[in-house]
């Protein structure tokens, strides 16, 4: 807990400060997709994670693997604002300055982050329908779907949006169903 929190605190400046430089740029929505394929770099590599937070390499490696990373395809002010965290000792806290950064994007964009774990992928015309239903619930312009697979959930869907969740499974059917049955008994 403490751990996290002091990562929320470095973090939202850097990503505070990161927006303000995309708003002055007219970039925003260029930062916002080098963020999003940064992050998906992230989640993917842990050895990335792993080499960027290990205190014992030099910052001159960590700036080599970043410049390699980036190629030509990183907005030049991301590839600096690495850099910055590299040498300022905060490259560990990368991930939740991207994650930040994108919340920002999306409170700036009116959008919601709604995560959603169906027990099978879903198709376009379901994510356009869980879509517009977040959107009636949310009162938000966009929507973003983060989808997981939870093969458990036997059919249906869980959606979370903020703090609210609808549980649309059948494994959640089912357990609403034992509990009426439980009390009923």
């Amino acid at each position: 807990m403490k751990g996290s929190m002091l990562s929320a605190e470095i973090a939202e400046p850097y990503a505070e400060a990161l927006m303000s430089l995309a708003q002055s740029q007219n970039q925003v929505d260029r930062f916002g997709e080098d963020v999003r394929s940064l992050l998906s770099l992230l989640d993917s590599s842990p050895d990335l994670q792993e080499f960027l937070g290990n205190p014992v390499l030099s910052a001159e490696n960590k700036k080599a693997v970043l410049r390699q990373i980036a190629g030509d395809g990183l907005h030049p002010t991301i590839l600096n604002f690495l850099m910055l965290l590299v040498d300022r000792r905060r490259i560990i806290f990368v991930g939740g300055v991207l994650q930040h950064f994108q919340a920002l994007l999306r409170k700036l964009n009116q959008t919601v982050l709604a995560e959603v774990t169906s027990a099978v992928e879903l198709n376009d015309a379901q994510r356009q329908a869980i879509s517009e239903k977040v959107k009636a619930i949310s009162g938000a312009h966009q929507v973003e779907l983060a989808t997981k697979l939870n093969p458990e959930l036997i059919g249906g869907v869980i959606i979370k949006v903020g703090s609210q969740v609808i549980d649309t499974s059948l494994r959640g059917q089912l357990r609403r169903i034992g509990l009426r049955l439980g009390r009923a008994a």
